[in-house]
């Protein structure tokens, strides 16, 4: 962030600004949760800090600093939603498509729900991250993009972050009366929308952890009679940015030897994890012996020991630096 001057900064004072920072990952996860779009909620965080910056020489200390920049952020997210484009997953889009059918062009980034980085949307705090994981699951974030961008808001502040009718009321420049309707009415609709929950992921859990790493085995040997037993029968494949997803594990299992056979030979490099599950950057071989380039950031969802959802976000030259990942990756010498 720029360093504020005392014409757009008044009263801003180092401690201040480490302030501000001290609030950074709870608002980039909340602005991502408003807009589905990693990229879009660090910019809304940024602009959330400008204007804090600006304006703190009126910030009377009436509340506390926390709801202060939370009503910021809600504003910024607000303007940034003024239009009727929601972000989605290829699964809100249509039904399961046949392993064989053409691929079908890549739609615009703006279309799609993208996975952020633990990193960007967790705390230090083990519980903060545990009471707020399931809130950043795919399916949870484009479920809540089925509604109005205000009751979106309301939901999120009200259910996700514990804020009061009265605290959500003032961020919104509405009465209490009105937030508690509008929190009725994205209740109803999140219950129309919401998938069924998969399970949390826990490092910590041996049963999981074995899961993830037998996936990367047969996934890496390409072994898809193995791959297969570790799928749940109803396993969802999406690979935004195309508008295409199979579902069920011997579909997986075509569409991996069909269309997907130029990944045969990937290496899987673990993340620290994304929307608070298991991920990878996956690198396909390049054609050069011994040199992998980027393919996707995979993300997995588990339910009931087995593996519920594979998510190949393909859209490489944005997610890759994101996640800190390497342009490519080569046998040493």
């Amino acid at each position: 962030m720029e360093t504020p001057t005392a014409a757009t900064g008044a009263g801003v004072t180092p401690e201040v600004l480490t302030a501000f920072e001290g609030h950074r990952r709870e608002l980039c996860a909340y602005a991502y949760r408003m807009l589905g779009s990693s990229f879009e909620a660090e910019d809304a965080v940024q602009e959330t800090f400008t204007r804090a910056w600006k304006s703190y020489g009126s910030f009377e200390g009436r509340a506390s600093l926390r709801s202060w920049l939370y009503r910021i952020a809600t504003n910024v997210c607000l303007d940034m939603l003024d239009g009727p484009q929601r972000r989605a997953r290829p699964m809100d889009m249509n039904g399961p498509s046949r392993p064989d059918s053409t691929l079908p062009a890549p739609q615009p980034d703006y279309v799609w729900i993208e996975p952020i980085p633990n990193a960007l949307a967790f705390g230090a705090d083990p519980a903060e991250h545990a009471s707020t994981k399931d809130t950043l699951r795919l399916a949870f974030v484009a479920a809540c993009q089925h509604l109005p961008a205000t009751q979106r808001a309301i939901l999120i502040m009200r259910e996700v972050l514990r804020f009061s009718a009265n605290e959500t009321a003032q961020a919104l420049t509405m009465s209490p009366a009105s937030v508690n309707s509008a929190l009725q009415r994205a209740r109803a609709t999140m219950s129309k929308v919401t998938p069924a929950e998969t399970d949390e992921y826990d490092e910590a859990n041996e049963q999981q952890r074995k899961l993830v790493d037998d996936f990367v085995a047969a996934f890496e040997a390409y072994d898809m009679d193995t791959l297969t037993t570790l799928l749940k029968t109803d396993v969802a494949l999406s690979m935004p940015p195309l508008e295409l997803w199979v579902s069920g594990p011997e579909d997986v299992a075509a569409f991996m030897l069909g269309h997907g056979a130029a990944c045969r030979d990937s290496r899987m490099v673990r993340l620290a994890g994304a929307n608070g599950l298991p991920a990878f950057g996956h690198y396909k071989p390049s054609g050069e012996p011994g040199r992998w380039t980027p393919w996707s950031i995979t993300v997995l969802e588990l339910d009931g020991g087995a593996v519920a959802g594979l998510n190949f976000f393909l859209d490489t030259d944005r997610l890759f630096p994101l996640f800190g990942l390497p342009p490519e990756l080569r046998e040493p010498a």
